[in-house]
């Protein structure tokens, strides 16, 4: 499928805040997806991953929440990259988060070519607890959260209420993705998660890889595990397309 690709700027109350848009080429209105960063910013991996989501039949978007502290940053996976992403990692906060969440939504949903009641998002690392918290705060009806750093500590980002304590906003069906290995998110923090899930009555899959480190997904990084990567991409593929196209 040929897919079309233009950078686009979404004003945030003040702001302006910088994405990605990738879609298959025609003039169909179609479902949409958001699709959140690593700390590394909208990078070659992210615009990758933003086509991939796009040759499946969806207006795709990689939405540059870090356009307060560092506008357009594209971060390499290595050791100077990941000091720079923690820099902007650590100025985030949750109302700023959800404030850039809904202004994504409401870009979409004044686009021509997008079904503006048939949205989902999807992100990798706080890209994972981007997608948690846009899920629990704004109506998108499909989300898949890979390895959401996090989600389940004792305050949210910028010192905001937990984001695990906001689950029972999620309207829609998540789909949470972790590695086994993953040190950055121990397995207490993964059941935190599961019990409000299922407390709150949510639609929801917890799916863990037991060989998979934090980033199996992407390929660019030392801890990529194809077989993980290859069964999480498949699942995402069917959530939307349930979810968005069903």
């Amino acid at each position: 499928m040929s897919v079309a690709t233009e950078n686009v700027t979404i004003a945030v109350g003040g702001d302006e805040m910088g994405a990605y848009v990738a879609r298959p080429e025609g003039g169909d209105a179609l479902p949409a997806v958001i699709v959140f960063m690593e700390i590394f910013g909208v990078n070659d991996h992210i615009q990758d991953v933003t086509r991939r989501v796009a040759e499946l039949g969806y207006v795709a978007i990689a939405p540059d929440y870090f356009h307060r502290t560092g506008p357009g940053i594209r971060l390499a996976y290595d050791d100077s990259g990941m000091e720079e992403g923690m820099k902007h990692l650590n100025q985030l906060h949750a109302d700023q988060m959800v404030a850039d969440a809904q202004a994504t939504l409401d870009y979409l949903r004044g686009r021509a070519d997008v079904k503006g009641d048939a949205i989902g998002a999807m992100g990798f690392c706080i890209g994972g607890h981007m997608t948690y918290l846009t899920a629990a705060t704004t109506d998108v009806k499909a989300a898949a959260s890979f390895y959401g750093g996090g989600i389940a500590g004792p305050t949210g980002p910028g010192g905001a209420i937990p984001t695990f304590a906001r689950t029972s906003g999620i309207s829609g069906h998540i789909l949470c993705l972790f590695g086994g290995q993953d040190e950055l998110i121990p397995d207490h923090q993964v059941e935190t998660i599961r019990e409000a899930l299922e407390a709150a009555g949510t639609k929801h899959e917890i799916v863990i890889y037991p060989k998979a480190d934090h980033g199996f997904f992407c390929d660019k990084r030392a801890t990529y595990n194809a077989d993980a990567a290859e069964d999480s991409w498949n699942r995402v593929q069917a959530l939307f397309a349930a979810e968005l196209k069903g």
